[in-house]
């Protein structure tokens, strides 16, 4: 007696036709050097056949990345078929440079933002203070960018509570005022246990907010990072996690093959529980992110499989055929 073959519940041929179930999007941050610039684009050449939603640039702490987040927005832009989605923090600037920001975004081409209130300039654990000049909060800085122009905009959200949040109600507060000030999407910070995602998506549906509320996965590519990052910006680590990469620091070929089935273990849990979007942090790294995606059905189109092997990546659109969280507030 053989068993019959299980078939893929996911999987989709991204480019010839059929409907689309899973939606993905990327989170990269711009390079400092060059290696790392070569290191960023060999990532998004790897996974743009993927056909991702968008794409999202982070900004760095008090605008510190700006002219590098408007360099790598540019360039995705003009290089790639991919739609970008540039970070955008009201930390230590008026409104009118934040202002400035906005309309230079727009004019190249940009058509989609994501505001955060932004780390404070001496990083995550000083306590925020708003510009005197600037935009208050996130909330405030959506109005800012929809007064400005008719983008996307989406905003942050914490299944955990923002580290800066007196009460949950408080952080749903936040929410809700972003929301109502027009952001169409909400991006949750990284978190482990799927738990606390659908108890969270339940608290806010439930106080009325009814965008999507994308969960934010982040591949474990260093578990030694990942816990000191999470404990800067509030997130829970598990300890059947720490138990999974025990005794592996030495041993980098193991780790990787750890964090992949965790983070497959995560998103195929999701999967089965009703959830059809997905945003990755990527790290600037396209390996667990792609064999991820990979296990949830999705698959370039042969063409654009044939392109990436050949090293040209994804092509870009006719010219006006463009459509055009991680972070705080």
């Amino acid at each position: 007696m053989h068993a019959e073959p299980r078939a893929s519940r996911f999987v989709q041929r991204l480019g010839e036709g059929e409907p689309r179930r899973i939606r993905v999007s990327f989170e990269f941050f711009p390079p400092k050097t060059e290696e790392m610039e070569k290191t960023l684009w060999e990532s998004i050449t790897r996974l743009a056949p993927l056909k991702p939603n968008f794409v999202s640039v982070t900004y760095g702490a008090g605008g510190s990345t700006r002219e590098r987040t408007h360099s790598t927005v540019k360039r995705i832009l003009a290089e790639t078929a991919l739609t970008p989605a540039a970070h955008l923090t009201c930390v230590a600037a008026t409104c009118e440079e934040i202002d400035a920001v906005i309309e230079s975004y727009c004019t190249a081409g940009v058509r989609h933002i994501v505001a955060l209130r932004g780390d404070p300039v001496g990083g995550i654990g000083e306590r925020y203070a708003p510009h005197p000049g600037g935009y208050r909060n996130a909330a405030d800085l959506v109005a800012g960018i929809k007064r400005l122009s008719d983008v996307e905009v989406s905003v942050s959200a914490y299944p955990e509570k923002h580290p800066d949040s007196p009460t949950v109600e408080a952080d749903l507060d936040m929410l809700a005022a972003k929301v109502d000030a027009g952001a169409a999407r909400a991006i949750t910070q990284f978190f482990f246990e799927n738990d606390l995602y659908f108890r969270y998506l339940d608290r806010v549906r439930a106080r009325g907010i009814d965008v999507p509320v994308v969960p934010g996965i982040l591949p474990v590519q260093n578990f030694k990072q990942t816990k000191a990052f999470a404990a800067r910006c509030g997130a829970s680590v598990p300890d059947w996690l720490a138990e999974r990469f025990e005794g592996l620091e030495e041993d980098a070929a193991t780790r990787k093959l750890i964090a992949a089935a965790v983070a497959a273990e995560q998103v195929l849990d999701l999967v089965d529980r009703g959830v059809t979007d997905f945003h990755f942090y990527t790290m600037n790294r396209a390996d667990l992110v792609y064999a991820v995606c990979h296990l949830l059905g999705l698959r370039p189109s042969h063409e654009a499989s044939r392109e990436a092997s050949d090293g040209r990546g994804a092509l870009p659109l006719p010219a006006g055929e463009r459509a055009g969280v991680r972070g705080v507030g």
